[in-house]
């Protein structure tokens, strides 16, 4: 049988820290970002929308919203790109 091609391919043996397992937190689903804050985008697994894999690790500037998630602008190579990542999927880095 031929393998997935699919969003999720290569993503199910990411790790969440052992503290971090069990059920989700709340705060984290919850927490707001500002236009101008600097953010790391790290996948939690556990949700199920998760920003393509490629960006995980990466830190950008939160630029705009869309719903309840956040664009991101990260450098990919020379140009510049607006990911769209729910706010479970970010880290603060500094504001």
């Amino acid at each position: 049988m031929k393998g997935s091609q699919g969003y999720r391919r290569r993503t199910r043996n990411q790790r969440v820290a052992p503290r971090d397992r069990g059920k989700t937190k709340i705060s984290k689903y919850l927490q707001k970002f500002k236009e101008g804050d600097v953010v790391s985008i790290s996948i939690d697994p556990s949700y199920q929308a998760i920003p393509y894999p490629k960006f995980n690790g990466i830190s950008g500037k939160v630029v705009g919203r869309q719903g309840r998630c956040y664009y991101i602008e990260i450098k990919d190579g020379d140009k510049k790109k607006d990911v769209i990542v729910a706010p479970e999927h970010l880290n603060a880095l500094r504001s």
